[in-house]
């Protein structure tokens, strides 16, 4: 996705705020939500007396709830 922030400026043209559509948010936070998750499996994968499973198994999973 191709995002097209629009910016808030102040009096003297410093950017204050960012403005995104409802949808480019959206996008936003499950990335986010997305790269968290793999940062979790990658913690607890590193932890060898842990079990795990395949990341693709993983997100296979994920999906379906």
């Amino acid at each position: 996705m191709t995002l097209n922030p629009q910016f808030v400026t102040d009096k003297k043209g410093n950017k204050v705020a960012v403005q995104l559509s409802v949808k480019e948010y959206k996008f936003l936070i499950e990335e986010l939500e997305m790269k968290e998750d793999i940062a979790l499996y990658e913690k607890v994968k590193a932890n060898k007396n842990e079990s795990y499973m395949p990341l693709g198994t993983y997100l296979k999973k994920r999906k379906k709830n």
